[in-house]
């Protein structure tokens, strides 16, 4: 017999799973189900870890990083761009507006990256913060410190650009 405890995680994941049967592929975690006889949230667990076991055997943190900031953020972009709400829209593109600058500042400073311990699992945290619905980090990033350093460079670069001849 098995602890509450873990039978009550054991049913959230199952309503997580349920919840989003075509990403969790279901059907398939059902029938691994009646063939193994172990809950479908174990089985789950186990393909989580074998695809991160991988991930992180071929390409390490970074990969694994640099996955966990760019495939749901991309997915969200899909679901927005079909949308019509213009929030989302507004929010998609902050977010890959602080990205860019993100990872451009990251590859000029390779160097920084190596002294700084855990830095990919700071930076996976960083992102997941940036695009998590309940915090929604890009958008107060951008508006903290990107805006500030970028809008006077464009609005004067919107100045100086040689206007059209009037024929």
């Amino acid at each position: 017999m098995s602890h509450p405890k873990l039978e009550q995680a054991v049913q959230k994941v199952d309503e997580f799973l349920a919840a989003y049967p075509t990403l969790c592929q279901y059907d398939r975690l059902r029938e691994l189900e009646k063939k193994t006889g172990q809950p479908k949230a174990y089985l789950f667990f186990a393909i989580v870890s074998l695809l991160t076991t991988i991930v992180m055997s071929i390409g390490g943190s970074k990969l694994f990083s640099d996955i966990l900031a760019f495939v749901y953020p991309a997915y969200m972009s899909f679901k927005a761009i079909d949308s019509s709400d213009a929030t989302d829209d507004t929010q998609w593109l902050t977010y890959w507006v602080v990205f860019a600058s993100f990872s451009i500042t990251e590859s000029v400073m390779t160097f920084v990256v190596s002294w700084i311990p855990f830095y990919y699992i700071i930076k996976s945290a960083f992102f997941m913060w940036l695009y998590h619905p309940k915090f929604m980090g890009a958008g107060l990033v951008y508006k903290q410190i990107i805006k500030p350093f970028v809008m006077p460079h464009l609005q004067s670069f919107e100045h100086s650009k040689p206007q059209k001849k009037e024929e």
